[in-house]
């Protein structure tokens, strides 16, 4: 139950941010959509697609120690299968659960090769899998649809960069550019798909479509698995804070869900960041009335995959239950982190970040590097100190080349002079 939540604005600060005080936790709908059975299925089926592989966990130990903390873990997925992003995970399990529902063998364990069988697709017949994207759902949906030899339809909206389409396109899907932003994009999909009896497989959620984004949540627990794994192999303990960037809130959902069924009131403490021009989740958090809110406009800002101004309501249902604070961030936090990740200290790796990759990293950069009363409250508030082991999921590599190399090469999006720091 939540007790009150209170905002936290500063001039003086590049972010803002907002605690949430409970008197209880409630968990039961991490257990309800989360349950590790379930995450063991999905990875199962993912372990069988072709290319697979472990996404490596990187330990970014000199970057802790600049910043006076114990631990910094980045679980990087743009090294996920040939896409550069953690995307393909959710919308390759949901597509996996709605074959098995269309066999009848739902609770069966099927592999990639009997999805992709001329067995399989004479039964099934012809599907077009369809669905609304800021780039990478639908890269990873029209991959999947590729390779078990469906059709694909991908709507983005009017801002979205031309390599991004392209990518998408590589991959034998239709795209279809919609006037407007994002929301623009989901509501014509579903139009459309009604009519042409297309099956969507969207990551975020409306009322009456709740499953299969409940699936695209269950599958990118597959992450997460490897990512405990992995904390194990290396004799590090868990971890104390999660760091997770937030569009319409499905990976946040999965993270903090999976993490919290898992550890209950031992789990982290979770920090959810979006782009200051698109905090739906931020702003939803700030009404407090439990229910999901729209922000308007159009959503313009270089965090391509978070630039969403509608929760999904599932994502956000569960978020302001156990979500401890939220935090939005100008697009030069996001860029920041971009340029620490491929510029690293001595002894650290480099990790390649996109836009919406590096935000977490920036955010806590802000807070940890800044003197301001509202970072000095952040840290205190949220325990960031030297004791602390704080887990970022990047969730894509370089999928803009453009934007990327603007970032990185160019400057652009550079920090204000008010707010760089140096902590040499």
């Amino acid at each position: 139950m939540i007790a009150k939540s209170v905002a936290n604005t500063s001039n003086d600060v590049d972010f803002a941010w907002i605690e949430r005080v409970f008197k209880d936790k409630d968990y039961s709908l991490s257990d309800k959509m989360f349950p590790l059975n379930v995450a063991n299925e999905a990875r199962s089926f993912h372990k069988t697609l072709p290319g697979y592989s472990t996404t490596p966990l990187v330990s970014l130990k000199k970057l802790a120690e600049r910043l006076n903390v114990k631990d910094i873990w980045v679980k990087d997925e743009s090294k996920r299968l040939e896409l550069g992003s953690f995307k393909v995970v959710g919308g390759s399990f949901a597509v996996y659960r709605l074959i098995q529902r269309k066999l009848g063998m739902e609770g069966k364990q099927l592999t990639f090769d009997y999805l992709s069988s001329s067995e399989c697709k004479k039964k099934l017949g012809n599907i077009t899998f369809a669905s609304a994207t800021d780039g990478n759902h639908g890269r990873g949906l029209a991959w999947i649809a590729n390779k078990l030899g469906y059709k694909c339809v991908i709507y983005v909206h009017s801002l979205t960069s031309q390599p991004r389409i392209d990518a998408i396109a590589k991959y034998g899907a239709t795209v279809k550019v919609i006037k407007g932003n994002y929301d623009n994009a989901v509501r014509q999909c579903g139009i459309d798909a009604e009519k042409n009896g297309w099956e969507v497989v969207s990551d975020t959620s409306w009322e009456g479509y709740t499953e299969i984004p409940t699936w695209i949540m269950q599958g990118y627990n597959t992450i997460f698995l490897e990512a405990n794994e992995q904390m194990k192999q290396y004799g590090a303990d868990a971890p104390t804070h999660i760091f997770v960037q937030a569009g319409v809130g499905a990976l946040a959902a999965s993270t903090i869900g999976f993490y919290s069924s898992l550890y209950k009131n031992k789990s982290p403490k979770f920090i959810v960041v979006e782009p200051s021009e698109a905090a739906c989740i931020y702003e939803s958090a700030l009404v407090n009335d439990d229910k999901p809110h729209t922000v308007e406009g159009d959503l313009d800002t270089i965090m391509a995959g978070l630039a969403c101004g509608e929760p999904s309501p599932i994502a956000w249902n569960l978020l302001s239950n156990v979500a401890d604070g939220f935090v939005k961030v100008p697009d030069f936090v996001a860029a920041r982190g971009m340029r620490i990740l491929r510029a690293p200290l001595d002894g650290d790796k480099e990790v390649i970040s996109g836009e919406s990759g590096s935000v977490g990293l920036g955010a806590l950069y802000s807070i940890m590097a800044q003197n301001a009363k509202s970072a000095k409250d952040f840290r205190k508030t949220y325990g960031l100190d030297k004791n602390s082991r704080i887990l970022f999921i990047n969730t894509e590599g370089n999928t803009d080349p453009v934007n990327y190399q603007n970032v990185v090469w160019e400057g652009y999006k550079s920090t204000p002079d008010k707010f760089i720091t140096s902590l040499c």
